[in-house]
């Protein structure tokens, strides 16, 4: 997570616009933009100013910046400890939304016959599967690949006819990685 993260979640929890802060802070509307999307860094002074339109304490901000997780581990011993859903099946994310820019990863839990949804709205986005236990059908557009323990595949996302089904007669457990 870093700090433009932080000033978006808090300018959207009180309901405020780019606009709204960007006059209050005295910026420019694109300027505060760049720094919730950490294309640009503000200085400490205008920080301050972004913090005190939005009504939080810059200090308190970055604090939170300063002891955010910068590891994740998932043991395997973990993996007894997931309760599937209705669905048959779960994702263990490694970091929570805020935290990911760049790219998404988890551990996909399915249950034998399950299939997870496909990412929506990624456009250009590519993906890797590693299968860690149990097999999977990767199925995208005309093509299927089935993947045993071990093997692994990098490939484009394909939002409109993509999906990842567990073939195997027990819980599949796989890595996922995919681009944002």
């Amino acid at each position: 997570m870093n700090i433009g993260t932080l000033i978006r979640r808090c300018r959207k929890e009180r309901k405020l616009t780019l606009k709204t802060v960007a006059e209050k802070a005295s910026i420019s509307e694109g300027f505060l933009s760049q720094v919730e999307n950490a294309v640009n860094s503000p200085s400490v002074d205008t920080l301050i100013r972004i913090c005190n339109a939005i009504g939080v304490n810059a200090g308190d901000l970055i604090s939170q910046v300063s002891k955010q997780e910068k590891i994740i581990l998932i043991r395997k011993a973990d993996w007894d400890d997931i309760d599937l859903s209705h669905t048959g099946f779960v994702t263990r994310r490694f970091f929570p939304p805020e935290n990911r820019t760049v790219i998404d990863s988890s551990i996909l839990v399915i249950d034998p016959g399950k299939s997870i949804p496909v990412r929506k709205n990624i456009k250009n986005g590519q993906e890797v599967l590693c299968v860690l236990k149990g097999s999977v059908e990767l199925m995208s557009s005309d093509e299927t690949v089935v993947l045993v323990e071990g093997d692994s595949v990098h490939y484009w996302s394909n939002p409109d006819s993509q999906k990842i089904t567990n073939t195997s007669k027990n819980t599949s457990f796989v890595l996922w990685v995919g681009t944002l």
